[in-house]
C-alpha cells in the first residue's frame, strides 16, 4: 500500500550519513539519487524512505503525529536496529518491547527529529 515516505532534513550531508550507515544494518541501500532527494529501498517496484530538504524550499520540520515504521523482521532485529540509531545519534522515543500481542518495536528520533520506530509483527 505504501509506496514511498519522505523524511526531511536541513542537512542533506549529515542526514544520507546517518541512513547509510542505519540502512546498511538492514541490508539496504541508496536505490536513487535525484533532485536532492536520496532513496533507500529494496527495489525502485518497493517501498521507499527517501530523505530530502522540503520542495517548497522552506526549513525542514518535524511533523506531530507524523511516523515512519520500518520492518525489522524479528524482535531480535528491532532491538539491534534501534541500538544502531542511538549509536548513530539518534535519540531514544521509546524502548525496543512488546506493545501489544504479536507486535514488538523500539521508536527514536533521526538527527533532524523525525520520528522512527522499528517494528516486528509475530
Amino acid at each position: 500500500m505504501i509506496g514511498y515516505v519522505t523524511v526531511g532534513t536541513n542537512d542533506i550531508d549529515r542526514a544520507t550519513a546517518f541512513y547509510d550507515a542505519l540502512f546498511a544494518e538492514m541490508g539496504v541501500g541508496r536505490l536513487m539519487e535525484e533532485g536532492g532527494a536520496v532513496g533507500y529501498g529494496t527495489g525502485m517496484d518497493q517501498p521507499m524512505v527517501l530523505v530530502m530538504r522540503p520542495y517548497d524550499g522552506n526549513a525542514a520540520t518535524v511533523g506531530n503525529g507524523m511516523m515512519v515504521a520500518l520492518q525489522a523482521g524479528s524482535p531480535e532485529a528491532v532491538a539491534r536496529l534501534h541500538a544502531k540509531a542511538l549509536e548513530l545519534g539518534a535519540t531514544d522515543e521509546g524502548a525496543p518491547g512488546p506493545r501489544g500481542e504479536g507486535f514488538h518495536a523500539g521508536y527514536f528520533r533521526d538527527l533532524d527529529g523525525n520520528k522512527l520506530n522499528f517494528v516486528a509483527y509475530g
